[in-house]
């Protein structure tokens, strides 16, 4: 089993949330609504100078979901060029 966490611009939340759903059967997920910071290339902090904010996913699913997980971030990455969107991976025990 693997921890999926996304950290995401909240544009694309909709988007990873109906391929997850669509392309992964059963998966069950948290999130997190409005999560502000700074990341490599701009802050995200829901001020009126940087008004944007992020959304964090966290998922457990199994390994042999992996490839599937990652397919749908790099989708949307195409997608949505040059929106922060991050994947991070953390193998997990139950």
């Amino acid at each position: 089993m693997t921890r999926c966490e996304i950290i995401a611009n909240q544009s694309v939340q909709e988007e990873i949330v109906s391929l997850m759903e669509e392309h992964i059967p059963g998966v069950l997920y948290t999130i997190i609504q409005t999560v502000v910071g700074r990341g490599k290339n701009s802050y995200k902090m829901g001020s009126s100078t940087w008004p944007e904010t992020n959304f964090i996913l966290i998922s457990y699913i199994e390994d042999k979901e992996l490839s599937v997980m990652k397919a749908i971030i790099k989708a949307v990455k195409e997608k949505f060029v040059g929106e922060g969107i991050k994947l991070f991976l953390v193998k997990a025990e139950e």
